[in-house]
């Protein structure tokens, strides 16, 4: 039976061809710690992490790739950016109140640590954000932000509705007011183009299994030069530098990077971003937005209700897409609800007919809440990546029409 992929806003799959072939080569051919060793293979293994941040550091137009900080995942970088900053206003500024900011729609890779510094002072709050397009209205950003607001965390792209904030017009409003502005690309980089420049970005955390197409335990956080100075360390450790000191290094990257790399995950990163490089973000983009205009379309002509969209009768009548019905405002997530059906038992029915997606909360519970879904227990949700076809979205609608097909002859008569 035909298994169709569609849950790539969790981790991408497949991968670009050369990915695991390159951490294959690394594995067997060099294996080496790298940069610790002054042989050939320690040497090489050092030159492939460094042409990696290169690459990174290129698409999203960085300006050094020293400030690419390898980690294991998003959730690793969030905490780097999110707790480095806690942690050094704390030491210069003692007593001085500590205030963070972010979304609804953000992910618990942010709410989590900002509910663990508010265990030890510290104060945030998150912003709502329109029910129907998710959106957070920068003006609210700005009107939030006090003297005391430290860090200002967006979500680029939601996992649970797809929708794009207006990164850029905060990332003005951060830098005019003089607060740190960390983006979550987590759902972004690799759908869509990310210039750190344009977007007045300070801290850029993201994943290297999704968007990026690598392994997962790979990740990073880009910090822009000079905000080093205002991010501390959150572990310390070995750097294979400055051996003789039994202090943390304060260049870039070794600060932020103690112990051994993940080398072969990082090599099948690098393999995979040479991959996007080579054909385009923006290609991509266009590729990712003729699907979500074809998935959009079907559902709203099968009868789905479609945020700005007049309903229309149908087979997908029962289903809701939460979230903007706007192709451009969105990247390939489609959150979808049934009127009846719980969300974990439809994703059971569209495994069975060869459909594979996620069900839940999706780790954002305040986006959940936000569109209305947090106490019918999430939403079930298909997610795209590049090598998704026309010829999938079609198969999907089907099965989406084939399941609620079912539903509705299951459900017991109505009483006149």
């Amino acid at each position: 039976m035909r298994r169709l992929y569609l849950d790539n806003a969790a981790t991408s799959f497949p991968k670009p061809p050369g990915v695991y072939e390159a951490m294959m080569d690394y594995g067997t051919r060099l294996g080496a710690s790298p940069g610790r060793g002054h042989y050939a293979e320690s040497r090489e293994g050092a030159r492939l992490i460094r042409e990696c941040r290169e690459r990174l550091n290129t698409l999203i137009n960085g300006e050094s790739a020293n400030h690419i900080i390898f980690a294991l995942n998003t959730s690793d970088a969030l905490n780097l950016a999110i707790k480095g900053v806690v942690r050094h206003r704390v030491r210069e500024h003692p007593g001085r109140p500590v205030h963070l900011l972010t979304t609804a729609m953000d992910h618990n890779s942010v709410l989590r640590p900002f509910n663990a510094l508010a265990e030890h002072g510290a104060e945030w709050r998150y912003l709502a954000c329109d029910p129907e397009t998710a959106l957070v209205n920068p003006a609210a950003v700005a009107a939030a932000i006090t003297p005391d607001t430290a860090l200002v965390a967006v979500n680029m792209a939601s996992n649970v509705t797809g929708t794009l904030q207006p990164v850029a017009e905060i990332g003005r409003i951060c830098r005019e007011r003089g607060v740190l502005y960390l983006i979550d690309a987590a759902q972004a980089l690799g759908h869509v183009p990310v210039d750190v420049r344009a977007l007045s970005c300070d801290l850029l955390a993201f994943p290297g299994h999704k968007g990026l197409m690598g392994p997962q335990g790979t990740g990073g956080l880009y910090i822009r030069p000079g905000v080093e100075h205002l991010v501390a360390t959150t572990r310390e450790g070995g750097t294979g530098s400055l051996s003789e000191h039994d202090v943390q290094p304060s260049s870039l990257p070794e600060k932020y990077e103690a112990g051994s790399h993940n080398t072969i995950g990082i090599v099948g990163l690098s393999r995979a971003v040479e991959w996007i490089l080579d054909r385009g973000v923006s290609s991509l983009r266009e590729h990712e937005l003729g699907l979500i205009e074809l998935m959009t379309d079907l559902l709203h002509a099968g009868g789905a209700r479609v945020q700005g969209r007049e309903p229309l009768d149908g087979p997908l009548s029962a289903l809701r897409l939460v979230g903007p019905g706007d192709p451009p405002a969105r990247v390939g997530v489609f959150s979808l609800t049934h009127d009846t059906m719980p969300p974990a038992e439809m994703a059971v029915m569209l495994e069975q007919l060869g459909v594979l997606v996620r069900s839940g909360i999706h780790c954002a519970p305040h986006a959940h809440a936000t569109v209305g879904t947090l106490d019918s227990h999430g939403a079930f949700r298909l997610s795209f990546g590049p090598f998704v076809t026309e010829d999938d979205v079609r198969f999907a609608c089907g099965a989406l029409a084939e399941v609620c097909a079912e539903v509705s002859a299951a459900a017991p008569p109505v009483r006149a």
